[in-house]
């Protein structure tokens, strides 16, 4: 398990600044902008580039070819980062999931990832587009179902996704405000193994997961894309669909293991904005403390979209490890609108 972010990190005030500048010409809208900032509990974030270059990432190409070469370096440092820890060479990889919704890049960013780490040329790609920040924990539940299939084999998760670089300069809507606000840059990688695998694991073994696409809320959350890139769609009504939802999905993954909230040592949760995780307390009965890795994630470095419950779960395994047999549950949300958990046990 490796996260890595880029190098140019930024206080929080200091890109709304950037955001104002590039995006809202009125003094007005600037001060909005400044409300929602300062609302969103984020103090620092990560930006793919020097905050310098971005006056000069006026359109769409420029935007992903930015993308393309500092995507490419994350998801490198990501991968070896992973292997390096798990004791695995990236010649032993038989299957590599790359998820990523902030840019296009085809061949797909596991191909690059492969060809400059050294994987097999017989390594298995799953490219995975438009999960948003659904991916990390999808990306773990689909490595759990491979390697049921192929117990002996070694798989991989990489996670990218440069928020940043996705900003609509011509966009005064409140979404595109929350998510100037909210969201970061970095990457993520893990390593998983299967059952009859001879490797010692370290680390939660992955049990069980659920998922839930819930009807009526495609445009809950997700992309518009036109001549300008990707422009964010984010509805108010986020939160009331975790209230609505999440609990059920919760009994969902729990009760075939005879299990109940109560018996759940550690909550790795998606950083999805103040909003959405005081949702998610509230409807499981859980308080700031149960989520203070979600917490300080979404302190420290934003909301990184896939990678960002990637990061939840390194920072619980190095600084609040659970004790042998404890259960855990993962999950994110995502455009759908959707749900991934997964139950965890050490």
């Amino acid at each position: 398990m490796h996260g890595t972010l880029p190098p140019h990190r930024y206080p929080q005030a200091q890109l709304t600044e950037l955001f104002g500048r590039l995006c809202l010409p009125d003094r007005t809208a600037r001060a909005v902008a400044s409300r929602i900032h300062t609302s969103a509990r984020v103090a620092t974030r990560h930006l793919a580039l020097p905050i310098e270059q971005y006056d000069a990432l006026d359109g769409f190409t420029a935007a992903n070819d930015a993308y393309l070469s500092a995507a490419v370096d994350l998801g490198c440092d990501a991968a070896l980062g992973a292997l390096e820890a798990s004791g695995f060479s990236a010649a032993d990889v038989d299957l590599v999931l790359s998820t990523t919704v902030t840019g296009i890049a085809v061949p797909s960013l596991d191909a690059r990832i492969a060809a400059r780490i050294g994987m097999r040329p017989d390594v298995k790609r799953v490219p995975v587009v438009g999960l948003g920040c659904l991916a990390g924990a999808a990306g773990i539940a689909r490595l759990h179902d491979f390697l049921r299939g192929w117990p002996s084999s070694v798989a991989m998760l990489v996670s990218v996704e440069l928020c940043s670089l996705t900003v609509q300069r011509n966009d005064r809507s409140p979404a595109n405000m929350v998510a100037a606000g909210l969201f970061g840059d970095g990457a993520a990688a893990l390593i998983a193994v299967g059952g009859d695998h001879e490797a010692e694991v370290t680390g939660p073994r992955v049990v069980d997961s659920v998922s839930h696409l819930y009807e009526n809320s495609q445009r809950a959350m997700g992309w518009d894309v036109g001549d300008s890139g990707l422009k964010v769609v984010l509805g108010a009504e986020v939160p009331d669909l975790v209230r609505k939802h999440l609990a059920q999905d919760v009994e969902q993954l729990l009760a075939p293991h005879g299990l109940e909230v109560e018996d759940i040592a550690r909550w790795i949760c998606h950083p999805g904005g103040p909003k959405v995780i005081e949702a998610v307390q509230s409807v499981l009965g859980l308080d700031e403390d149960d989520l203070a890795m979600t917490w300080r994630s979404l302190h420290r470095i934003g909301n990184v979209s896939s990678s960002s419950v990637l990061h939840v779960l390194a920072d619980t395994i190095t600084s609040r490890p659970a004790s042998p047999g404890d259960w855990g549950v993962l999950m994110a949300m995502g455009p759908g609108f959707c749900s991934e958990l997964v139950l965890l046990r050490w």
